[in-house]
C-alpha cells in the first residue's frame, strides 16, 4: 500500500463526511495492504490483538461503509463467506475450487464484452466480473 492510497481514501471518506476512527483506519489500512481478498474473519483475527474490544459487526459495518462510498468490492462465490477487495482498479479473479483463496490478474478490458450484452438483452449494463476456477499452486502441490 502506497502512503498516497491510503491518503486518496481517507480523502474520499473525508469528502463522504464519513468520521474517522482508529479502528476504521485500522481496517482500510489492512485492506489497502493485502492481496489476499480476506474475509471478516480474517480481518477481526489481524486487528485483534490491536483492537481486542472491537467487534465483528464494528469490521462489517465500516465494510458496508467503505463499499458505498466506493473503496472495496465485495466479492461473494455462492454460500462460501464474501471477500472483500480494496482494489478498484479494473482486474480479474482466479478461484481456487479447493481452499477458496483469490488471487487477482490483468487482461484487456472486456468493455465490448458489455456492449454486446447491452445490445442482446436490451440491459443498461454497469459492470462485469470475471472470475476462473481452478486449483492454486498450493494445493496442487498438496496434491
Amino acid at each position: 500500500m502506497s502512503a498516497e492510497a491510503l491518503q486518496t481514501a481517507l480523502a474520499k471518506l473525508r469528502d463522504a463526511g464519513v468520521r474517522m476512527t482508529p479502528q476504521r483506519h485500522a481496517i482500510l489500512s489492512y485492506l489497502l495492504k493485502t492481496m489476499s481478498h480476506p474475509t471478516v474473519d480474517e480481518i477481526y483475527k489481524s486487528l485483534e490483538e490491536k483492537f481486542p474490544n472491537m467487534s465483528v459487526a464494528t469490521i462489517y459495518n465500516n465494510l458496508r461503509v467503505f463499499k458505498d462510498v466506493g473503496l472495496v468490492r465485495e466479492l461473494t462465490y455462492g454460500d462460501a463467506s464474501s471477500r472483500y477487495d480494496a482494489n478498484m482498479n479494473e482486474h480479474y479473479h482466479a478461484v481456487c475450487t479447493n481452499c477458496g483463496a483469490v488471487k487477482d490478474f490483468y487482461y484487456p478490458s472486456l468493455a465490448q464484452v458489455e456492449k454486446e450484452a447491452a445490445k442482446a438483452t436490451g440491459f443498461e449494463v454497469s459492470s462485469h466480473r470475471l472470475e476462473v476456477y481452478g486449483l492454486c499452486e498450493d494445493c496442487r502441490i498438496k496434491q
